[in-house]
Formats: structure tokens, sequence, C-alpha cells
């Protein structure tokens, strides 16, 4: 076991000892799991969950997350919000096993997985000047400093892309079963913004979020479905509605006068009601649908906009727009 695993059994059997554990309680009923890669925002994320009420623990050792949990729900009524990332990479097999235990009992988990682009990453890397916890770039510089500055930072640079590409596969089954967040392009506020949404919806039931995006700056990763609408007319090209955005009415009233706009969104509509049965009964929480354009500005918009909107009264939805939402 690790010492920090050590470290925080201490503190449980001290717990223990000065609190012992009523007759018939059980574990607590809503946790959030926030986990995702190195560098991917999940410090921001979970003090968006602190300052929304939750009780956050980071880091914590996954061997010891069923006799927290127990503990914590025996003492306290509030939620929870827990971090597990490759800082604990020689428990993650033990991991998932314990989610489907956990689930299996009725603990309802939420599991976040927070992701972002390999260039996006080794950006936030460069500029911290932070080691990635499974990077040696560091060991390098110093077993060799007789190496030209130009070559230690072209292999330094290569560490850290293998070092994330070696997180991303020991994390590739616990993001599968996630709902993952995409922070590519996402400031820390827009980032606490949407876990504070995610949060706030109805973990009984199916979760639509309706995002809109610009294809310039990348497809989103956290997108279940994505459906491009840069083939439509384009309203950036009528010189009063360049300003304004899929939210006016202006726009609305321009794309809804255009046939194939109005069939596209029919054939989404339809091709969604059709799936959203079987992804209900696969007790999913949350299904992303991005929708880009060229500029993440007018068309995707308006489509996230009314969608959200026809599917409201079925079904949560959220709405957010990667590209606006970066301009607040």
């Amino acid at each position: 076991m690790t010492q920090a695993a050590d470290n925080t059994r201490e503190v449980l059997d001290h717990l223990e000892r000065l609190h012992p554990a009523p007759a018939g309680t059980s574990a607590p009923r809503e946790v959030v799991l926030v986990t995702g890669i190195s560098g991917s925002g999940k410090s921001v994320a979970l003090h968006a969950l602190e300052d929304a009420g939750f009780f956050c623990v980071d880091n914590l050792p996954p061997e010891l997350l069923r006799e927290f949990l127990r503990l914590e729900h025996e003492r306290f009524d509030r939620r929870v919000a827990i971090a597990v990332d490759v800082r604990s990479a020689g428990s993650l097999p033990h991991l998932l096993p314990l989610l489907e235990e956990l689930k299996g009992e009725g603990v309802a988990i939420t599991a976040l997985f927070l992701d972002a682009s390999t260039d996006a990453l080794v950006r936030r890397f460069s500029e911290t000047r932070r080691p990635h916890p499974l990077s040696d770039e560091t060991l390098a510089a110093a077993t060799l400093p007789n190496r030209r500055r130009e070559d230690l930072r072209h292999e330094g640079r290569r560490a850290l892309v293998d070092a994330i590409e070696f997180e991303r596969e020991l994390l590739s089954e616990l993001r599968e079963v996630s709902t993952v967040i995409d922070t590519s392009q996402l400031r820390p506020a827009q980032l606490r913004a949407w876990m504070r949404d995610l949060v706030r919806a109805d973990a009984n039931r199916l979760t639509l979020v309706f995002e809109s995006f610009a294809f310039k700056h990348g497809v989103p990763l956290d997108a279940d479905y994505v459906f491009d609408v840069r083939i439509l007319p384009n309203p950036y090209y009528i010189r009063e509605l360049r300003p304004l955005t899929g939210r006016d009415a202006g726009v609305a009233e321009y794309l809804q006068a255009q046939p194939e706009a109005v069939e596209m969104l029919a054939q989404i509509e339809a091709f969604l009601a059709r799936w959203l049965p079987a992804f209900e009964a696969d007790q999913r929480s949350y299904l992303t649908v991005a929708i880009g354009c060229t500029g993440g500005q007018h068309r995707s918009v308006y489509f996230a906009e009314t969608l959200a909107r026809r599917f409201g009264a079925r079904s949560g939805t959220l709405v957010r727009h990667r590209e606006l939402d970066a301009r607040d």
C-alpha cells in the first residue's frame, strides 16, 4: 500500500475510534467521482464542487473508497466529491470493480472524466513548468548536463507526450464508464460553470447536453454524437446578422426560412428521439450532442438552443456554447 494510503487509513481508523458506527447505517446515496488526465483541470473542477457545497477529497487511494464513504455517511449529511487519478496508478485496476459493486449496493456514483487534447496538455505543462506525474524529463535533464538545451527541450517534450499517452492508456477503461468533459478550449471560469450545471442535473434521468462549437478549433473530445451544419447557409455573410449569434431572433428567423436548415434540424431531432430510449435503458447519465459550424456563433448555436427546447419536456437538458462562453 502507498504512503498516502497508509496515512489516510490512519485518519479513518482515528475517526472510527472517536465515533463508533451506529447500527443500521449504510453508504451515502450520492457521490461524485472526479478523475481524468493530468493537466485537464481536475483541481479547478474540485474547487467548483467545493464552492457548490460538496465535501471534497483529493487523491483518495481507491482501496480506501468504500471505508471512507461508510464513515462519511455515518457521521455527516453532506454531498461528497472524490478525486482519483494516475497518482494512485497501482490501485486503479481495483477501482472499476469497486464502482460496480457500490452501484449495485445502491450508491449513486456520478463519474466525471476530464480530458484535453495532447497539444493543450503540453502547453499547460510548459506554462506551469510542473512535471507530469509519469514523466522522467526532469531526471533526464539532471543526468545529461552536457546535452544542448534544444536537445533537452525536444526530448523533454517527447517524454511529456509519451507520459500523456501512457496515462491515457492507464485510464482508458475508466473513461469509458464516465461522463467526459473536454477542457481543451475551456477557461477555468467556463469549467467551473459547466461543473455546477452537471451536479445540478437530475441524477435519476438521462440529461442531454447540447454543445455548439467551431470546427476550426477542433471537435470536442466529450461528444457522443457530432453533427456538422457547415453546409447550411451562413448568416455570417448577411451584414446585419454578422454581429449577432444563434440566440438572437434575427438569426433564428433567417435559418427558419432556409428549407435545408429546417430539414436537417428535423432529421437530427428524429434521430435522437429514435435512440433516446436505448440510452435511457442503458442507464446513461449524460449524452453529449455536439453541433459544429465554422465559427461556433450562428448556425451551431441556433441548432443547440432549438434542440434543447424541443427535448426539454422529455429529458433534462443542458446547453453549452464553447466559443460563445469563452467570450463571456
